[in-house]
C-alpha cells in the first residue's frame, strides 16, 4: 500500500478589514468612533478640538492592538468626517500621515425618519462607522464623499467667493443708505455717484427740511464704507478679468509659485459669446474643477436635476433637487437667460423656443431651469473635452 501523503493544514485567514475611524466634530471637542477588525463593538473616544496629534496617536494605538491579533504590522485605516466649517485641513493632515480619508456630505447619511429621534455626537459617530463599513464593502449608495480640492484650487476659488461677498456688501450698504433717506421722504439718491457726500447738503426732506447733522454724519460714514467696498470690488474684478483674458496681475502679497491649472479653462469659456469673465470663473472655480463621470452626476451635484416621486399608482414631479449650492443655481439661471439673448441661433435656444412657443409666465420660468441644466452640461463638455455647443458663436 502506498503511504498516505500528508496534507498541510490551510493557513488561517487573516482579517484584512481596515480600522474604521469616524470623527464627529463640534466646537468644544471631537467624538471619535472606532472599530478594529479584532472587535465587534464600536469604541467611542474624545479628543480636544483641533488636536490632530492626539487623533493620530489614537490611531497608532488601535493599529498596535489590531496588529497583535491579525499579525499585520501596518493595518490600513479608513477615516471619515462630515464636511462643514472645519474645511479640509484635517483631511490633508490625516492623508499626509498615510491614512485613507473621506469627507462625507452630511445630507447623504441615512437617518431615522421618526418625528422625534435621539441625536447625540456618540450616536452620530456610531452611525458614520456603520456607513463607513458598508461603504468599504462596496455599498457606494450609503454615503457621498465630496471632492476635496487641492490647496491651490481652494486658494484660487477664493477670488470668486470674495467677489460674491463684496457684491453682497455693496448692495447692503446701498440699500441701507436709500432706506435711511426713504424715512425722510427722499428717493432717487445714488450713493455710488461721484460727490455723493457733497450732495447730502442739498437734499430736502419730504416736509421741507434739511437733513439732520447726525443723520448726515451717519450717511457719510456709510458712503465711506461703500467706497471701500467698491474699490476692493474693482481690484478683485480686474484680477478675475485678467485671468479670463490669459493675463496675470502682479501683486506684492501673492505667491507667484502657485500655479493655476484651471486658468486656461476659464479663458476658453470666456471666449463663448454670452459667457462673461465672471460666468467663466464661477463655472470653473465652483463646478468644473470637480471630476464628474457623466452629465447625470453634474446635474445631480448642481441641484438642477428633477426629483420624481413614484410609488404604486402615484407618480408626480417634485421639481428640481436643489441639492447643490443655491448661489450657483441662481447664477446658472442668469447665464441661461443671457444665452437666449446672445446665442439665439444655437440649438439650445431653439430647443427652448420650440417648447415655450410664445408662452409667458410660469411656463418660461420652468423651461429656463431645464435650459440651465442642459447649458451647464454643454459648457462642461466644451471646457473639458472641447465640444462646442451646437450653433454657438465662439469669439
Amino acid at each position: 500500500m502506498f503511504a498516505e501523503k500528508e496534507v498541510a493544514a490551510p493557513a488561517p485567514s487573516i482579517n484584512t478589514d481596515p480600522i474604521f475611524v469616524a470623527i464627529e466634530m463640534s466646537r468644544s471637542k471631537w467624538v471619535v468612533g472606532t472599530h478594529i477588525p479584532t472587535s465587534s463593538k464600536v469604541g467611542i473616544h474624545t479628543v480636544e478640538w483641533g488636536d490632530a496629534a492626539a487623533l493620530l496617536a489614537l490611531v497608532e494605538r488601535l493599529r498596535s492592538r489590531a496588529a497583535d491579533v491579525v499579525g499585520i504590522a501596518d493595518v490600513p485605516v479608513l477615516c471619515c468626517y462630515e464636511a462643514g466649517y472645519e474645511g479640509f485641513w484635517l483631511y490633508r493632515r490625516l492623508a499626509a500621515a498615510g491614512l485613507r480619508v473621506l469627507v462625507i456630505d452630511p445630507s447623504s447619511l441615512l437617518v431615522n425618519r421618526r418625528a422625534k429621534r435621539a441625536k447625540t455626537d456618540r450616536i452620530d459617530a456610531k452611525a458614520m462607522i456603520r456607513a463607513l463599513m458598508a461603504y468599504n464593502r462596496g455599498e457606494d449608495q450609503v454615503l457621498s464623499a465630496v471632492n476635496v480640492p487641492s490647496v491651490e484650487q481652494e486658494d484660487h476659488r477664493r477670488l470668486v467667493r470674495e467677489r460674491q461677498s463684496l457684491v453682497y456688501d455693496c448692495t447692503a450698504h446701498t440699500n441701507r443708505i436709500r432706506g435711511l433717506l426713504l424715512t425722510q421722504g427722499i428717493v432717487g439718491f445714488d450713493p455710488r455717484a461721484s460727490g455723493a457726500e457733497r450732495q447730502l447738503d442739498e437734499l430736502v426732506t419730504g416736509d421741507g427740511r434739511s437733513l439732520g447733522p447726525r443723520l448726515k454724519d451717519e450717511m457719510r460714514r456709510e458712503i465711506g464704507r461703500l467706497r471701500v467696498v467698491l474699490e476692493q470690488l474693482k481690484d478683485v474684478s480686474a484680477e478675475r478679468d485678467a485671468i479670463a483674458l490669459g493675463k496675470t496681475i502682479e501683486t506684492p502679497h501673492r505667491d507667484q509659485g502657485s500655479a493655476d491649472a484651471d486658468a486656461a479653462m476659464i479663458a476658453s469659456l470666456a471666449r463663448i459669446k454670452g459667457v462673461g469673465p465672471n460666468d467663466a470663473s464661477v463655472l470653473v472655480r465652483e463646478a468644473f474643477w470637480r471630476k464628474f463621470n457623466n452629465r447625470r452626476e453634474l446635474a445631480a451635484w448642481s441641484g438642477l436635476a428633477p426629483m420624481p416621486w413614484a410609488s404604486g399608482t402615484v407618480s408626480w414631479d417634485q421639481g428640481i433637487a436643489k441639492t447643490g449650492p443655491a448661489i450657483f443655481r441662481s447664477h446658472m439661471l442668469q447665464i441661461a437667460w443671457r444665452w437666449l439673448h446672445h446665442q439665439p441661433q444655437s440649438r439650445l435656444s431653439q430647443w427652448f423656443n420650440e417648447r415655450t412657443n410664445g408662452a409667458a409666465g410660469r411656463v418660461r420660468r420652468v423651461m429656463i431651469v431645464a435650459l440651465a441644466r442642459k447649458l451647464l452640461v454643454a459648457l462642461w463638455r466644451y471646457a473639458t473635452a472641447g465640444l462646442v455647443p451646437t450653433g454657438a458663436i465662439i469669439a
